[in-house]
């Protein structure tokens, strides 16, 4: 039995990954500091009502705190990390680049430091599509040049690549690096496109579509990052970096279309230019997951449907 430590416990994705965890019998320890930067009750659902009848370890607490980390892998014997914790969001970013540089690089050298430390097996992390810029080569490869970040966010992420990579140079840790690509699905973040976009058009208020709608993603599916993420962590790589993401572009208005369609209503749609650190479209190369036999299953017309149904039904809405 493995004892899996995950960062941002609470979170989209790390809520998503431990019930896979639990569910596949391994054990789960977890550290949240459930901050403000979105709704805190939709944290403490995905605890209390997500994962409820589960069990595993959570620890309150941040990973800025190095001693209170200290403290738990002392106490736990963790066997592997999956360090999802994060000050996220490109936008947020940029009024308040401070904190980012505070969690995510800092937090993130702390856990490579114990991790080293207590002889961690593997050190899963997540990066970001964002690391790409404006990357004008498309499908986006792990082998393309990624040294022009265009948000704090962005060089955060590649930050914690670097500091990565150091660590297993220099103490021969496993590391690999996750550049998730815009994930979505039930129990997603309030501050992504899909639950704004459903949000307003339920109480019949326009939405926001950026670049004038000329925009395109690779949409990822919580189930297949979350079976991505798992296969990473059991492959024990000695390092690297990954793209994981959905494996077809869909342009943001076929995005919205679909969406509509799932909500029988029609959005009103204020068109509005590029938003500053955000790129037109983020396409992924997933070759090199697919080598370890991962592949994305989910089409957006299913997760869509998933995501809104979730959301009728947590926000108790017709």
């Amino acid at each position: 039995m493995t004892k899996v430590f995950i960062t941002g416990g609470a979170g989209f994705i790390g809520s998503n990954l431990a019930k896979k965890l639990i569910d596949r019998g391994d054990q789960v320890v977890m550290i949240d500091n459930f901050n403000d930067y979105y709704d805190v009750k939709l944290k403490q659902d995905r605890i209390k009502k997500f994962l409820k009848g589960y069990k595993f370890k959570l620890y309150k607490g941040d990973i800025r705190d190095y001693k209170f980390l200290e403290k738990i892998y002392k106490k736990e014997k963790i066997d592997k990390v999956v360090h999802l914790a994060a000050m996220a969001g490109v936008r947020y970013a940029i009024e308040n680049p401070m904190i980012y540089a505070e969690v995510n690089v800092l937090g993130t050298t702390n856990l490579l430091q114990l991790s080293v430390r207590y002889k961690i097996k593997n050190f899963v992390y997540a990066s970001s599509s964002s690391v790409y810029g404006n990357n004008k080569k498309f499908p986006f490869s792990e082998n393309d040049s990624v040294d022009a970040p265009i948000s704090p966010y962005a060089a955060t992420k590649k930050s914690t690549e670097l500091m990565a990579h150091v660590f297993s140079h220099v103490h021969g840790m496993k590391t690999t690096g996750l550049r998730y690509f815009t994930v979505y699905g039930p129990w997603g973040r309030p501050d992504m496109a899909l639950f704004k976009f459903t949000k307003n058009i339920l109480a019949g208020k326009s939405i926001d579509v950026y670049n004038r709608g000329k925009m395109s993603r690779n949409f990822s599916y919580i189930d297949d990052i979350v079976s991505g993420t798992i296969t990473v962590l059991d492959a024990d790589l000695s390092y690297g970096v990954m793209n994981i993401g959905g494996d077809k572009e869909e342009t943001l208005m076929r995005y919205i279309e679909v969406l509509e369609k799932c909500l029988g209503k029609k959005a009103k749609k204020n068109m509005m230019p590029m938003q500053p650190g955000d790129v037109p479209s983020t396409v992924a190369d997933i070759s090199k997951l697919r080598k370890l036999g991962w592949k994305p299953t989910t089409r957006i017309e299913e997760g869509i449907k998933n995501f809104v149904d979730w959301y009728k039904s947590y926000y108790e809405t017709k």
